[in-house]
């Protein structure tokens, strides 16, 4: 078992919004099957400005974010977040399969918060978002 486990119990996760954000619908199956053990509100965005949208509808704890997608891409996402001085603070990550050093460097020149590789590790997701979350409860205090 992982660190996550003894963790969970520290934070109420039904407080918490959680946007996931790809372009493929399986993989935003697979990110809520992973994260089916919280019970925070997860949300789904099949595009950036489907994102956009759904954070101005509800401003999200966490947002986890594709990189790849049609029309706004991921990086153009977290510029126009980073933008606003409402959704400024957003924890994201970036979920991508670009994994090279200079896409890495230009997700986090963006102001992403953190960037997992494809294929996902779900230990890896899990312990992320339970850090982000803590982050953004830091924040709420």
């Amino acid at each position: 078992m992982n660190d996550t486990s003894t963790n969970d119990q520290e934070l109420d996760y039904s407080k918490f919004s959680v946007l996931a954000v790809d372009d493929i619908p399986l993989n935003l199956v697979l990110i809520e099957k992973m994260l089916s053990r919280f019970n925070f509100r997860f949300r789904k965005a099949t595009n950036g400005q489907m994102a956009l949208d759904a954070v101005a509808k509800e401003k999200p704890d966490l947002i986890l974010l594709d990189l790849m997608m049609p029309g706004i891409d991921g990086f153009e996402v977290i510029r126009r977040l980073r933008a606003n001085p409402d959704t400024a603070d957003i924890q994201i990550v970036i979920l991508s399969a670009l994994t090279s050093n200079e896409d890495i460097v230009k997700g986090f020149d963006a102001g992403a918060n953190d960037f997992i590789m494809k294929p996902i590790i779900m230990e890896q997701l899990l312990t992320c978002v339970v850090n982000h979350l803590k982050l953004a409860e830091g924040k709420k205090a």
